[in-house]
């Protein structure tokens, strides 16, 4: 009678236990959270911290970094995909409308998306992005100075190794091979 008793407590406390695994299944699918999925060309590609691979879930509010040869793109299914560029970290938000994100450095693009994408970036601009365009945090205007004469660094570079090749020019083919250092001394060495 007590082995009787034994096997019916043991199967009540089984029974229990799938009783609240299967309710904490069913509470924990009732979100209807939004999410995507990560794919990684290149290597060091992060999420929160963690070095990923391709196909992993990523959830919202994460924070995706890439290296110095790593791109990203983070596809949420229905809603859009966005790349994010080599040297970049980007913290994306998406819900079922949307996706949106904090650019703290580098580059994001737009691949394909429903509605617009907003990215802030550290300077605090907000861009709306439609297919194919790209927020950047870098300056839009570096590049053109150099192309509008802008920059006149090269300028002084130029004439710093101009003057050294000129000098070591007239030094190889001058026919005085002779040096003189401070006029005519005397040596005047100790004897013993």
């Amino acid at each position: 009678m007590k082995i009787r008793t034994l096997k019916n407590k043991a199967l009540s406390m089984c029974f229990v236990a799938v009783i609240v695994a299967t309710y904490s299944m069913v509470a924990l699918a009732g979100e209807n959270s939004t999410v995507g999925e990560i794919s990684v060309s290149g290597d060091n590609v992060m999420v929160n911290g963690e070095t990923v691979k391709s196909g992993r879930t990523i959830f919202n509010s994460s924070t995706i970094t890439t290296s110095d040869n790593a791109t990203a793109v983070i596809n949420v299914a229905k809603i859009g995909k966005v790349r994010i560029a080599p040297k970049s970290t980007l913290t994306v938000s998406f819900n079922e409308t949307g996706i949106s994100g904090n650019l703290s450095s580098g580059k994001v693009t737009v691949l394909n998306t429903t509605n617009n994408v907003t990215i802030t970036t550290p300077s605090g601009e907000v861009a709306n992005l439609k297919n194919g365009e790209s927020a950047t945090t870098a300056k839009q205007d570096d590049d053109n100075d150099a192309r509008s004469g802008g920059g006149s660094a090269w300028l002084l570079w130029a004439l710093v190794f101009g003057g050294a090749a000129a000098g070591i020019i007239i030094a190889a083919t001058s026919d005085n091979n002779r040096v003189q250092l401070g006029g005519g001394t005397t040596v005047v060495s100790p004897t013993r």
